[in-house]
């Protein structure tokens, strides 16, 4: 037999234990961040990954518990594992890559269900692996303490601890090292355990199998058939729950990426103390009354849903730091009662039926392998066909279903009908307007759906505008006249830069408004990817008075825009990049290397790509990194700047000009030329050349070496997203207009009225950037010269009308009815909507009925959805 261990040498073991928790949780949120990159969804490599680190957990642990009488060195064991886990983590990302090249060769033969089959078959395969070898790795620390007082509770509390710490160091890592780093750093980690576990071996050899067999048989007895049944199905609504979470507050609070990492980190933390703390949690009445208490606070987090939702959204951060630790407070609030109990139910079980530590490593890898397939029921199944908040009840009233096996006191179970009661209200999502009261207010839901890419809203402001959102967080489009015309623009530029254009591609759909610019074109074929079934519908039917039906014009093919990209065999005279959020999980890689690669391919001779960037989502370093990248694959790229938004044009060969432009408008009737320019004209658009892009070499955007999604997080909360400063630092690279002139070919005969168009442009800009900066006066100064230089402007005429409008409210002058300054206003801007309801009110209050019809008229078509043509 083994000579007693030292005190220690089992404080050591222990503390290797914690590590190796450490290091494998972060393995799996670095697994999730890589997962994000190869399927463009986070849900997927969430899901993915869970129930494959948790299967592989369960599968090793209940094959290394039928072996362990024939180990002696388990320690030895141990260390190979460790290792093996280490370096596999180190080659899977390069492993991955491979197989990327080779599932991108696949992609044109397969339609897309068949390819993420693919995909998710190859990535769980590849992730199984290590995770198995983690799970083996339990019954020999198990092994190791087979003997000793320590306790099963504590030998996993402090495992899950150690794990808690390692689901949140990615959070540290990432943004200071980048992904790859961040892997070899948790690899050292993992390594320094096997190295320290190999030293810790030659000192310790376990009984052999003849000592282990004459000795008690309560040491290998195993949990009862029902409770293993029970005990697994507890894994599964458990997992179920925290996918649900995953889902839930990856809406309300950060990135996905960061709150798996606070969730898992919550989880765990709870899972560990409450494993720790179960000692004090064996009499019957606890065992009866844990089930109603996980329950209980499940369905508890669905109700204060409104109420944090709201508090964050009130809420201001001085730092991303900041943010996480009070967000992660709140879901600890909300989650850690839960899971202490997960924790403190497998030391509980084994007292319960008389196990000991082997029989603790089957409840954990039957627990584990449950929770593996309630990974995957939640993320495509019950999320998909019930929604979010009912496949968090579902997972609640499993919790409590499979919970009363072990009810001691069967008069708790009067509970149950209390239960049901306060599940009913929470079913369903909150309206909009509960959970973002600050953004939203005032609005009211009118269409959602949910499957496992997003959620999508359609929300009503009480003007009768409608907004498309994404995952609560992310403004797709709005119908307000304004926002159609910026939506328009996108379609208008590209397809007035090149100079014949037969076919156009949207990447992205949104409300459709975008795509309702080739209208204008009549023998344009206009194709767009869509991977969101929630916007889909939406542009069919809740925004089809915004885009013109286009829809019915349209050829929509619901696809991821990477798969399609690779699969599709046409090619595009025009490809049109849309608008997204750049610092979300998995959206960053849309400007990458690769995509943009990927684009070009699908380019025609003569084809031009743009790509739409909104400047208040960037800062000045993460922005330089998206035109390295875009230069580095179209070395001909220029810039056009509408408003805000800034356009990344790549051609294929020939670089745009303004002889293309005006033999492209030649080609259309009068009324389509006014429609394609947006009733401004084609040297105002070519006004808004903002020249080649011209930053320094460093750093670009790859999909294996991400940059961007790391720095916009923490520009976020540390003030860089400042537009001053973006808007400063574009116009010290705008060109001389002498020298856009040569770059777009422009004509001595046509220089006069190019140079006034584009003078005007920056004019504009330095004015917004003087009010911004609070220089007002200085401001509407130089707003002033640039409506003089060019008054068909939209944006210079529009900001023009409504100083004029905004300063007649405030001041009043004497001399000056509001009729005549709103007939003013309309001589600015005739497609005035504030200037014409006024004048429509005006009209019914005077009775005249004639004139009111006209500015009616006039309404509805620039303005069809807005609540004041109802009244």
């Amino acid at each position: 037999m083994q000579a007693a261990l030292s005190q220690r040498f089992i404080v050591f073991v222990l503390l290797l234990y914690f590590l190796s928790g450490l290091s494998s949780l972060a393995y799996e949120v670095l697994w999730v961040r890589m997962l994000s990159l190869v399927f463009g969804v986070s849900i997927f490599g969430v899901v993915i990954t869970v129930a494959v680190f948790m299967a592989g957990l369960g599968l090793g642990s209940m094959f290394a518990v039928k072996r362990l009488r024939l180990h002696r060195h388990p320690l030895k064991y141990f260390a190979i594992l460790e290792c093996c886990v280490a370096l596999s983590s180190l080659i899977i990302p390069f492993l991955f890559h491979t197989i990327d090249q080779w599932l991108v060769g696949l992609a044109p033969a397969v339609p897309l269900y068949v390819w993420y089959s693919l995909q998710f078959s190859v990535v769980g395969i590849i992730l199984f692996i290590p995770a198995f070898l983690m799970g083996v790795g339990f019954p020999l620390i198990l092994k190791v303490f087979d003997n000793t007082p320590v306790s099963l509770g504590l030998i996993y509390g402090l495992n899950t601890l150690g794990a808690a710490i390692g689901a949140l160091l990615p959070l540290v890592l990432l943004p200071v090292l980048g992904w790859m780093y961040s892997l070899v750093f948790v690899a050292v980690i993992g390594l320094s355990v096997a190295a320290s576990a190999f030293f810790a071996a030659r000192r310790f050899v376990a009984p052999s199998a003849s000592d282990v067999a004459s000795g008690d048989s309560a040491s290998t007895q195993l949990p009862s058939l029902r409770l293993l049944v029970a005990y697994t199905g507890i894994g599964s609504a458990a997992l179920i729950l925290e996918i649900g979470w995953t889902r839930l507050f990856g809406m309300i609070f950060l990135r996905t990426e960061y709150v798996l990492a606070i969730i898992l980190s919550i989880f765990l933390v709870g899972i560990g103390l409450g494993s720790v703390l179960a000692r004090y949690l064996r009499r019957d009445f606890w065992y009866s009354l844990l089930p109603f208490v996980v329950s209980g606070f499940a369905i508890a987090g669905l109700w204060f849903l409104p109420s944090v939702s709201s508090w964050i959204d009130l809420s201001q951060f001085d730092s991303l730091f900041e943010a996480l630790v009070m967000q992660g407070l709140i879901i600890a609030s909300i989650t850690l009662p839960v899971t202490l109990v997960f924790g403190a139910w497998l030391p509980l079980f084994c007292h319960r039926c008389g196990a000991t530590k082997i029989g603790g490593a089957w409840l954990y890898g039957v627990n584990s392998v449950g929770a593996a397939f309630g990974a995957l029921i939640a993320g495509f199944v019950l999320i998909p066909v019930v929604g979010t908040n009912a496949t968090i009840v579902i997972a609640a009233a499993l919790l409590l279903l499979f919970s009363w096996v072990w009810v001691a006191n069967k008069w708790i179970l009067w509970l149950t009908p209390l239960f049901v009661l306060l599940s009913f209200p929470v079913l369903h999502m909150p309206a909009v307007h509960e959970i973002m009261p600050d953004v939203y207010a005032g609005t009211q839901d009118v269409y959602r759906y949910e499957d496992a890419v997003s959620i999508s809203h359609v929300i009503e402001r009480d003007d009768g505008q409608r907004l498309l959102l994404a995952d609560l967080r992310r403004m797709d489009a709005s119908s307000d006249p304004i926002s159609v015309e910026s939506q328009k623009n996108q379609a208008r530029l590209p397809l007035l830069l090149h100079p014949k254009p037969t076919s156009i591609l949207f990447l992205g759909l949104g409300t459709g408004i975008s795509a309702s610019g080739v209208l204008v074109y009549p023998d344009l074929q206009a194709t767009a990817v869509e991977l969101s079934m929630g916007a889909i519908l939406s542009a069919e039917s809740w925004f089809k008075p915004v885009n013109g039906g286009v829809m019915d014009y349209i050829n929509v093919v619901r696809d991821d825009a990477k798969h399609f990209l690779i699969s599709d065999s046409h090619l595009y005279d025009v490809i049109v990049g849309d608008l997204f959020h750049p610092d979300l999980v998995g959206r960053s890689a849309l400007l990458s290397r690769q995509q943009f690669e990927r684009v070009r391919n699908r380019l025609s001779d003569d084809g031009i790509f743009v790509q739409w960037l909104a400047l208040n989502q960037f800062e000045t370093a993460s922005l330089d990194i998206i035109l390295r990248t875009f230069r580095e694959v179209y070395p001909n790229a220029v810039m056009f700047l509408d408003a805000f938004r800034l356009a990344l044009v790549g051609p294929k060969s020939n670089s745009p000009s303004a002889t293309a432009v005006l033999d492209n408008l030649s080609r259309l009737a009068l009324s389509n030329k006014q429609a394609a320019t947006g009733n401004e004209t084609p040297w105002t658009w070519l006004g808004r050349y903002w020249g080649p892009i011209t930053t320094d070499v460093g750093v670009i955007q790859d999909e294996w070496a991400p940059q961007i999604e790391f720095r916009l997080p923490g520009a976020r909360y540390n003030g860089e997203l400042d537009l001053v400063k973006l808007l400063a630092h574009m116009l010290r690279q705008r060109p001389h207009v002498k020298q856009a002139a040569i770059d777009l070919l422009v004509s001595d005969i046509d220089f006069a009225v190019f140079e006034r168009a584009y003078v005007a442009t920056e004019l504009a800009h330095r004015s917004w950037l003087a009010l911004l900066q609070q220089k007002n006066q200085e401001g509407q100064r130089l707003l002033k010269l640039a409506y003089q230089a060019n008054p068909k402007d939209r944006w210079i005429g529009f900001a023009i009308a409504d100083a004029s409008l905004a300063s007649y409210d405030s001041n009043r002058p004497v001399g000056l009815s509001e009729r005549e300054v709103l007939q003013s206003v309309l001589k600015i801007r005739p497609d005035h909507v504030e200037a014409l309801k006024r004048l429509w009110q005006l009209a019914l209050n005077e009775g005249d009925s004639e004139q009111a019809r006209r500015y009616y008229a006039q309404l509805a078509k620039l303005s069809p959805l807005d609540g004041f043509l109802r009244q």
